[in-house]
């Protein structure tokens, strides 16, 4: 790194960038221009980055609100620090990083307060598509200067990137880079819920609505706490088999079902299972998952990305019966300060990161990675930059 540093730091630099012109449109490899980064700012060199439903959703144009063209998506991502701007100091060029869309700056209200991972001016914000320090893009194109908007704190679809320090995790270098990337989002979110959020217990019962990659993590840290009975529900019979390598112990297809899924699970608990997880982003799921659980004592953790205006599918009078419903975001973890013991962890076995790796593509194909995730046959697609 050191010869890219001294050669590049302070200077634009030119790379290539899978930039989004539209809602829907095949991503276009446009050669962009990248600047220096401002006061506490990193620019890393991406090595390695992969596909979320919520890149998904946002390439869809789903929520017309967030809508920012021409704008370079992705936050799952690992690199090398290529350099920082001023004020930097627990960074410096050369570092292994990964870029976190919900950012942690130690400083304020939130950050000093225990028992959440909110960031006043960094925490995850779909509608930001600048910078802070100056309201400004880092990105242009090189052909007409024109500005390219960020998204979600990271943009990470692109060879080089510039995020706000708050946002930029320093990773062990012994560590795989490419597993790293996981640790973005996906699993971070979903272990993070079942051991954060939830604080699964050992012997519990749990119900994972969506097996996509980030339920299916919270199934594997339901199971690193030691619950006995893990209950995976997909409308996609294709995931079982991988749901069942990373934790889930019954699967269950709505579609193949005479009743309705919560009385399954109902059935097959006896009553209810202690916690559900809804991660597919649907109303009816989340209806769902909080009928499974127990009276008494159940808690439905949100994680489903909800684009449309429609409200929670619950009568008031039902949370009376002693049932619980929260929501999560990046699985409860203080970014900073709490994702490389996780990372950690997950090097000593507490997760197996390889699982989650369904597919490899380098970055040129990063249309072929959104259809993999766009048809469901993919959990995450590693794209080597």
């Amino acid at each position: 790194m050191s010869g890219m540093e001294n050669s590049t730091a302070g200077k634009v630099i030119t790379c290539k960038a899978a930039v989004a012109w539209g809602p829907g449109e095949p991503l276009v490899m446009e050669e962009i221009l990248v600047d220096p980064p401002q006061k506490m700012e990193v620019r890393i060199k991406v090595l390695f980055t992969s596909i979320c439903h919520t890149d998904l959703s946002a390439w869809k144009g789903e929520n017309e609100s967030q809508r920012a063209y021409p704008r370079i998506f992705g936050h799952e991502a690992s690199g090398i620090v290529e350099s920082v701007g001023e004020g930097v100091r627990d960074m410096k060029e050369g570092d292994h990083v990964i870029p976190i869309f919900n950012g942690e700056c130690g400083e304020c209200l939130y950050c000093k307060r225990e028992g959440t991972n909110m960031c006043r001016d960094y925490g995850v914000n779909p509608m930001k598509k600048v910078m802070v320090s100056d309201g400004e893009s880092r990105f242009r194109t090189k052909e007409t200067r024109q500005p390219i908007f960020h998204f979600l704190n990271t943009s990470t679809f692109t060879e080089f990137t510039v995020v706000e320090s708050s946002c930029v995790v320093k990773v062990d270098p012994t560590f795989p880079l490419q597993k790293m990337t996981l640790l973005s989002c996906g699993v971070s979110t979903g272990v993070g819920a079942a051991w954060n959020t939830a604080d699964v217990k050992a012997g519990s019962s749990v119900a994972v609505f969506g097996l996509g990659a980030v339920g299916l993590a919270v199934a594997a840290g339901a199971r690193a706490r030691g619950a006995s009975k893990i209950i995976g529900v997909d409308i996609n019979p294709a995931k079982f088999a991988k749901a069942r390598a990373l934790g889930i112990t019954e699967c269950v297809n709505p579609d193949e079902l005479e009743t309705a899924a919560h009385e399954e699970i109902t059935r097959l608990t006896g009553g209810g299972v202690d916690y559900s997880f809804e991660c597919a982003g649907s109303l009816t799921a989340l209806r769902e998952a909080f009928l499974s659980t127990q009276l008494g004592w159940g808690l439905t953790v949100l994680l489903g990305v909800h684009p449309g205006p429609n409200m929670l599918p619950l009568h008031p009078m039902e949370l009376f019966a002693g049932k619980q419903i929260t929501g999560s975001v990046f699985g409860g973890f203080k970014g900073k300060t709490q994702i490389p013991r996780f990372a950690e962890e997950c090097m000593h076995g507490a997760v197996n990161l390889d699982e989650f790796i369904t597919h490899e593509l380098p970055f040129e194909k990063i249309n072929e990675a959104f259809q993999l995730l766009k048809e469901g046959k993919s959990l995450r697609c590693l794209m080597h930059l």
